[in-house]
């Protein structure tokens, strides 16, 4: 087994560090959003939808908003397949 500490982040177009702060950056989205859900669970007339649009954010920075100028290596090289 290779580990490999760039391979990951090189795929997602990013740095070892830009991903290691990215990364640490939606731990802590997550857990704010954890403590909302929490807080909800024991006293649900607070943080009614705190929970459910931190996860929609994360999920639009994680995702859908990613750089679109960055194509994968395996999404590039399916794009040369198709263009041959």
């Amino acid at each position: 087994m290779r580990i490999s500490f760039t391979e990951h982040p090189a795929s997602v177009g990013e740095s070892y560090f830009g991903h290691l702060f990215s990364a640490l950056s939606f731990c802590g989205k997550m857990t704010i959003a954890l403590l909302a859900c929490l807080t909800h669970a024991f006293l649900p007339f607070l943080c009614e939808k705190t929970g459910s649009v931190m996860i929609t954010r994360l999920m639009d920075d994680m995702v859908h908003n990613r750089d679109k100028r960055f194509v994968p290596a395996n999404e590039d090289i399916a794009e040369k397949s198709k263009a041959a």
